[in-house]
């Protein structure tokens, strides 16, 4: 039973190539090896990646759009959907009927491009806000040094393929109720490039490529945000055969402050003041991310109030200027009173008829009268 590649990546028969990058890169996000180290992501990881890699190379794809299997021994041809009729896929058909030669198509390039790769960034608060240079290690494939790419060992060639003689693909000849038929498929020797490597790299294997772990220098700008990605352009994974590189996404994850939320550009933060401080008026010394500042309280301010300062949030990222500080006012009332401090509050209570308040919620006593007023 051949994969069903398309199911792997998610996604229906059909799906554009622009769909298959997509989802590749959502799941290579949370499965890479270097974001997620449980075991059964990595095997989830190297499915995802067997997938794409079948679902972008046209040759591939197409066997699988036929049922077939790319990576298995004869290019797939064993999961045709013809059966043993020797089908190997549209150019096959096209041989059969009008004669070989329809379905070359020539050997495909032994480099091929290499993929992206995802690594998370914590980051504290004061660090989004202003930006910071971080040091960020990852694990990657990277070009081959002893061969450069090439594959080969010092001193030796690639060959040409004795299988296929260097086109890539390989025809069979079988006898149908049509006569004879010719079909064509992927060479299993080379793979299709046409070409075989005696002596491979004693370092990659033959891959051109080898992992490897190193240290990069990333640049966070000022007024980045948690989920933003930072894109560094070459640093991804080299390709097969030393294959141009693909781009390392620095994904940015903001760590809780204890005092501040951010909203975008704009904080909030909260403060509690004492009933007295509220009711008299005062000045609050408050720590912001850029220093000690000092913040009037009028007499009077109730709970609830939001007290802006301005230009004291985080910077705008693709503008100028600066958000807000919205510092949120919490009055708090005192929960046990001694004696002295109780008097006290009655005699004020008293000198501001506020002893025996009335009991009906506030405004319910005007809307009251303006009914009786409009009912008149």
């Amino acid at each position: 039973m051949a994969t069903d590649y398309y199911g792997v990546l998610g996604l229906a028969r059909g799906a554009s190539d622009n769909d298959i990058k997509k989802a590749y890169r959502r799941l290579a996000r949370d499965l890479h090896p270097d974001v997620n180290p449980d075991p059964e992501a990595k095997e989830r990881f190297q499915e995802v990646s067997k997938a794409y890699q079948a679902l972008t190379d046209p040759e591939k794809r197409r066997i699988v759009d036929l049922g077939g299997d790319p990576f298995e021994t004869g290019g797939g041809g064993g999961g045709s959907p013809f059966g043993n009729a020797g089908f190997g896929g549209l150019g096959d058909i096209m041989d059969a009927f009008f004669g070989g030669g329809m379905g070359q198509r020539g050997p495909r390039s032994r480099t091929r491009a290499g993929a992206d790769a995802l690594i998370r960034l914590d980051l504290d608060l004061d660090e989004t806000v202003f930006g910071t240079t971080k040091e960020i290690t990852v694990d990657t494939a990277v070009l081959c040094d002893t061969c450069t790419g090439a594959g080969t060992a010092p001193g030796t060639q690639p060959a040409t393929c004795s299988t296929c003689a260097g086109r890539g693909e390989v025809q069979s000849v079988q006898r149908s109720f049509l006569g004879q038929v010719v079909s064509s498929r992927v060479c299993p020797t080379c793979e299709g490039t046409g070409q075989v490597i005696p002596e491979p790299c004693a370092t990659c294997g033959g891959d051109g490529r080898v992992r490897s772990r190193r240290t990069i220098s990333v640049k966070v700008p000022a007024g980045v945000e948690d989920g933003m990605r930072i894109r560094l352009t070459g640093h991804g994974e080299v390709g097969p055969g030393g294959g141009p590189a693909g781009d390392l996404y620095v994904e940015i994850n903001e760590r809780p402050h204890a005092v501040f939320t951010r909203d975008g550009e704009d904080l909030h933060c909260r403060v509690t003041l004492p009933m007295t401080a509220a009711a008299l008026g005062t000045t609050l010394s408050l720590t912001t991310l850029d220093g000690e500042e000092d913040v009037d309280i009028r007499p009077g301010t109730q709970s609830g109030t939001v007290l802006t300062l301005r230009g004291r949030g985080a910077p705008r990222l693709r503008a100028t200027g600066r958000g807000n500080l919205m510092v949120h006012v919490e009055v708090e009332t005192p929960t046990r009173l001694d004696a002295e401090q109780e008097k006290l509050l009655r005699e004020l209570a008293t000198l501001r008829g506020e002893d025996r308040p009335g009991a009906a919620p506030e405004g319910q006593g005007g809307l009251f009268s303006r009914l009786r007023d409009v009912l008149k």
